[in-house]
C-alpha cells in the first residue's frame, strides 16, 4: 500500500536562544517538513523582554501566498514577552491573512526569553534551574508552588 504525503509525515522544529553582548538576545527557530522550510528570528531586549525586531522567511511553502504572512511579523515589535503572548500572536498572525505555523513555532520560541530573564546572572546550572523555578512558579506544571514543609518554605 502506498501512503500519501500526510500518511507518512515528519516535521522538525528547532529553537535556539543566544545572548548577545549588547544586552539583547537572538531567538531563532526553524520548521522543516515535506512542504515547509521556515526560518524565524526575533531580537529581544534581555532586561525588559521587549521584542525589538521579528522576522520570518519561508524558504519553501505549500503556496506562494504563505510568504505574505511573514510581513505581519513586524506587528510583534514592541511587545513585551509575558502575559498576553498567545492573544498577541493570534491578533498579529491570525485570520485569513495569518499563518498557524508561524503562531505555533513562536509559541514555543518566545517563552525561552522568560527562562533567560529568570536565569540572568547565574552561571551554575543547578542554581540556574532553581532560579528559573522560583521565578516561573505557577506558569506550568513543572513550576508548581512547593508544598508546605519543603526546603526553603517558611514553617
Amino acid at each position: 500500500m502506498q501512503l500519501n504525503p500526510m500518511e507518512d509525515f515528519q516535521r522538525d522544529i528547532s529553537y535556539r536562544l543566544l545572548k548577545q553582548n549588547d544586552g539583547t538576545a537572538l531567538l531563532a527557530a526553524t520548521m522543516k517538513d515535506r512542504f515547509h522550510d521556515l526560518v524565524i528570528e526575533v531580537k529581544v531586549e534581555v532586561a525588559t523582554l521587549k521584542i525589538l525586531s521579528a522576522w520570518a522567511e519561508f524558504r519553501k511553502s505549500p503556496t506562494c501566498d504563505c510568504c505574505n504572512a511573514t510581513a505581519k511579523m513586524a506587528g510583534l515589535n514592541g511587545f513585551v514577552i509575558g502575559r498576553g503572548l498567545q492573544r498577541k500572536l493570534s491578533d498579529v498572525l491570525g485570520g485569513s491573512h495569518g499563518c498557524g505555523n508561524l503562531r505555533t513555532v513562536l509559541m514555543g520560541l518566545l517563552p525561552l526569553a522568560l527562562n533567560l530573564g529568570a536565569a540572568a546572572g547565574v552561571t551554575d546550572e543547578s542554581e540556574m534551574m532553581d532560579a528559573i523555578h522560583e521565578k516561573l512558579v505557577g506558569t506550568c506544571a513543572g513550576y508548581v508552588t512547593p508544598p508546605a514543609g519543603r526546603k526553603g518554605d517558611a514553617a
